[in-house]
């Protein structure tokens, strides 16, 4: 069943191609086609969840040639995990696009750049050869760049090119990486450059090598200092893309690589974990002061993705079983809440005109379901029970009371604590009180934007269920014990073929 896993790319491409060269003539290819392919990828992602469970990890070897020597695809715990929230997040997204694209010209060109971005992260989740990481990101960066400028306005064209010149530079640093450690492994296979490393041990070229990684991967992850480029970044693209990029893109690009290189490649020790904790706890920290003080509604949730992709890091800088799917969990919540959120604004700035809080109020009354359904979203984010945010922060601060890292757990609640305050603000000023006579003829978004955002509002009140026993052996179990191998991943992957 291996056949499944280059699916995932070929959808993409075949629908990204389509979409371009018949979505001019064709209105079938701009509407109903892209729900359809993004269904399928959906369910086929299911599918990879259920496989994997059964048959364990699983390589596909592109032309038949037998890694190291030829290219290979792999799904194990980890990968099949992603690929179940990047495409979950990507199928609600695209029916909302069905809708908020109208005011766009050549909606061919948006769900074009979108498949692409997705063959992208797809890509760069299921491949086990590192240039081809790298040629996967940047498909996936270059849409993005796209996507981000798809408004052409003055400040979408100036965002999308801080995004494109920081992009370059991280992208840059993980190419030249990827050369040291060619020419020091004399191989690109993820597997095979494990187990040079290993016979090699711990040398100066690892060192610098591992440096670069951080960085690069750093700046796609936007980690606290490496995140300057997002708050310009995902306010300014349209809302579902800000959805895409805040959701699942950042993950995809940098948090899924930063595991996979730093936990079943290179080999984590206490300083890969030490360094984790801190950019982690500094990011938690740095993105929800700087959001508290924001009224642009995008603005405000891009810093709060720096810090909760912070809370991310700190469960996998643990380096502990509870820490990691803690983590884990937690990267899947974020994906749901956050594309949530910009969903919701998307749909308040489609019926408003205008992202700044100040100038709105009282809109709860004229769109009852995009002012619930964001606080449900808000509830989760600031990990209110019974929401599933509540509990993968919960286990992230229990996680670090077991590991004895209490000023970490401390942080952790401060930052709930300041991300509470910060969503308290946006239910104020924008949902709240009494209406502006301004918007009282304002109307609710239409169907294909509300089944998106009630969609991803029911995943955020009962997604704490995947924490059950079956549920949670079925998606959580899997993907934590693909971190917690470690370096036998390498043994797993070359033993399989």
């Amino acid at each position: 069943m291996e056949h499944i896993i280059p699916l995932f790319v070929v959808i993409c491409l075949a629908s990204a191609f389509l979409i371009s060269i018949l979505g001019i003539k064709f209105k079938f290819f701009t509407t109903i086609f892209p729900i359809i392919a993004s269904a399928v990828l959906f369910i086929l992602s299911v599918l990879a969840l259920y496989l994997m469970n059964i048959n364990g990890l699983m390589v596909y070897k592109i032309g038949g040639w037998i890694p190291p020597i030829g290219i290979c695809m792999v799904l194990d715990g980890l990968s099949s995990f992603m690929l179940f929230t990047v495409n979950l997040v990507a199928f609600f997204i695209i029916i909302y696009s069905y809708n908020y694209v109208k005011k766009y010209t050549h909606r061919y060109k948006y769900y074009g750049l979108l498949f692409l971005m997705l063959a992208g992260m797809n890509g760069v989740i299921i491949t086990g050869d590192l240039f081809n990481l790298f040629v996967y990101l940047e498909v996936a960066a270059v849409s993005s760049y796209a996507l981000v400028a798809f408004g052409t306005g003055k400040q979408e064209l100036e965002a999308a090119f801080k995004y494109m010149v920081m992009g370059t530079l991280a992208s840059g640093l993980i190419l030249l990486s990827i050369a040291i450690t060619y020419s020091y492994t004399s191989t690109l296979n993820m597997a095979d450059i494990g187990n040079v490393l290993s016979s090699k041990g711990v040398s100066p070229v690892v060192l610098f090598i591992t440096a670069l990684f951080m960085v690069g991967f750093g700046l796609k992850a936007a980690l606290v200092p490496f995140h300057w480029w997002l708050p310009d970044a995902h306010p300014s693209a349209p809302a579902p893309i800000s959805a895409m990029l805040s959701g699942v893109l950042i993950k995809a690009l940098g948090v899924y690589a930063i595991i996979r290189i730093f936990y079943n490649i290179i080999g984590n020790n206490i300083y890969i974990s030490k360094i984790l904790l801190v950019m982690g706890t500094l990011s938690m920290i740095v993105g929800v002061v700087f959001a508290i003080g924001q009224y642009d509604f995008k603005r405000l949730l891009a810093y709060h993705s720096i810090s909760q992709i912070g809370y991310v890091i700190l469960g996998i800088g643990l380096a502990t079983p509870l820490g990691i799917m803690g983590g884990l969990f937690h990267l899947f919540n974020h994906s749901i809440f956050k594309s949530l959120l910009f969903l919701n604004s998307g749909a308040v700035e489609h019926a408003t005109g205008t992202r700044n809080l100040k100038e709105m109020g009282g809109l709860n009354k004229r769109m009852p379901i995009t002012g619930n359904t964001s606080m449900i979203a808000s509830m989760s984010i600031a990990g209110i029970p019974p929401f599933n945010g509540f509990w993968s922060k919960l286990i992230i601060i229990i996680a670090c009371v077991q590991a004895n890292e209490y000023i970490y757990g401390l942080f952790a609640v401060i930052g709930s604590v300041l991300t509470m305050a910060s969503f308290m603000k946006v239910q104020k000023y924008a949902f709240l009180g009494k209406i502006e006579e301004k918007w009282k003829k304002v109307k609710e978004v239409p169907f294909g934007m509300k089944f998106s955002m009630i969609g991803l509002a029911l995943v955020c009140v009962f997604g704490g269920l995947m924490l059950l026993p079956d549920i949670s052996d079925f998606i959580l179990k899997e993907a934590s014990k693909a971190v917690l191998i470690g370096t036998d991943y390498v043994n797993q992957v070359l033993g399989s073929v």
